[in-house]
């Protein structure tokens, strides 16, 4: 990659002594956590979705009373509104566990990867994709702000 043609004091530049084997090594530890905030995303997503739908279950048990069915409204409310998504647990506690146990650890990792193999840099895999992809001297195209 063009590791000459970032300047050291670049907060992405590659330390020096460090091989491109090494640079794609960590962009992939970072890469996967990057893949796994975006899991954490869709796990609050659907934190916030059953939340909402148990919500709307309250509108329904009263349309059903309304309507004349009390039987069905009783129901919902009792067997299924505020029940657990899984064994023992709401979907706040899901993410709580995923967060203690999973993802606090991920990041944890990435880090001290970056901190133990690259002096802490980020993104150094794209930093130099970046210097090879772009079109030197275009508008658009320069290296940094």
């Amino acid at each position: 990659m063009a590791t000459d043609q970032i300047p050291q004091d670049d907060p992405h530049a590659r330390p020096e002594g460090v091989s491109d084997d090494l640079v794609a090594a960590v962009g992939r530890v970072t890469e996967a956590l990057e893949t796994v905030d975006r899991a954490r995303g869709a796990l609050y997503e659907f934190h916030q979705l059953i939340g909402g739908a148990d919500f709307k279950l309250d509108e329904a048990v009263q349309l059903l009373n309304q309507a004349g069915h009390p039987e069905m409204a009783d129901l919902i409310a009792k067997d299924l509104i505020g029940r657990n998504v899984i064994d023992g647990r709401w979907t706040f506690q899901i993410v709580d566990d995923f967060d203690a146990n999973y993802w606090e650890l991920f990041r944890h990792v990435e880090r001290n990867s970056r901190e133990r193999l690259l002096d802490g840099r980020r993104h150094v895999y794209e930093a130099e994709l970046k210097e090879d992809r772009r079109s030197h001297g275009r508008k658009h195209h320069e290296a940094r702000p």
